[in-house]
């Protein structure tokens, strides 16, 4: 009783309540964060991981603009049943290069961290067009007009300077090329070899080469281009079959 007696004074002096609740949170927030000032680096390093190209970068700035997020999180849960259905668990590293971060827990339709070549180019296709015609159920309304939107690149390099300003790594020979790869990632007659030497498995430690091929089926480059080249590098970059992951994070 006498200890519900001194609770009642501190719930009834707004401003003893108000310096205790302080000091309350400023112990916990502090408990948080000041030892993450004395860690080299809060995300783990894997192997794999690169910037997004040009192409994909614009197809991500699509998924957002378009509200995807509003439905599909990119975040894989360490649970079991996440597992089945999705695969490993997301790293942190894998969205080391977002900015914003797709992870979430809002689902109206699946996690899509591992959607990448699941499904054929053609699959998508079909899906931006149609969801209906490719599931049923799905309440997904048509981004058909994708396929009618041509895009040139013009402001990729800009897009990806603002990037490289918030520390994505993209290099000097990154931004200098930035349009040219824009461009050869959806054209396979053309010439992608600096694409890939930029970003593919000789420029990036256990990284795979990059997707080129015409991902609309359309001879013009459009935004469903570029949403389906993003699409198919999610979940694609880490391999899990050779990934441990560090004991002491």
């Amino acid at each position: 009783m006498a200890f519900l007696d001194k609770h009642k004074a501190i719930e009834t002096h707004a401003t003893l309540l108000m310096v205790l609740a302080f000091l309350v949170v400023t112990i916990g927030g502090a408990v948080q964060i000041l030892p993450l000032f004395y860690l080299e680096n809060t995300i783990e390093k894997v192997d794999g991981m690169r910037p997004y190209t040009p192409l994909e970068l614009a197809g991500r700035d699509i998924y957002i603009r378009e509200g995807c997020y509003v439905c599909h999180s990119q975040m894989i849960r360490p649970m079991r049943d996440e597992g089945v259905r999705y695969g490993h668990y997301s790293l942190a590293a894998e969205s080391m290069y977002d900015h914003p971060f797709q992870w979430g827990s809002k689902r109206t339709g699946p996690d899509l961290a591992r959607v990448g070549g699941r499904y054929s180019d053609e699959w998508h296709q079909d899906h931006f067009t149609y969801a209906k015609a490719v599931v049923p159920e799905s309440v997904m309304p048509p981004y058909g007009f994708l396929f009618n939107k041509v895009i040139d690149g013009k402001y990729i390099a800009d897009v990806m300077a603002t990037h490289r300003m918030v520390g994505v790594p993209y290099t000097d020979a990154m931004m200098e090329n930035a349009l040219a790869d824009f461009l050869a990632q959806a054209d396979p007659n053309a010439d992608s070899s600096g694409l890939q030497e930029r970003y593919g498995s000789a420029a990036i430690k256990g990284g795979k080469d990059v997707n080129v091929r015409n991902f609309d089926g359309q001879p013009q480059l459009t935004e469903a281009d570029a949403l389906i080249a993003y699409i198919q590098v999610l979940g694609t970059m880490v391999d899990f079959s050779t990934f441990t992951p560090d004991p002491a994070r």
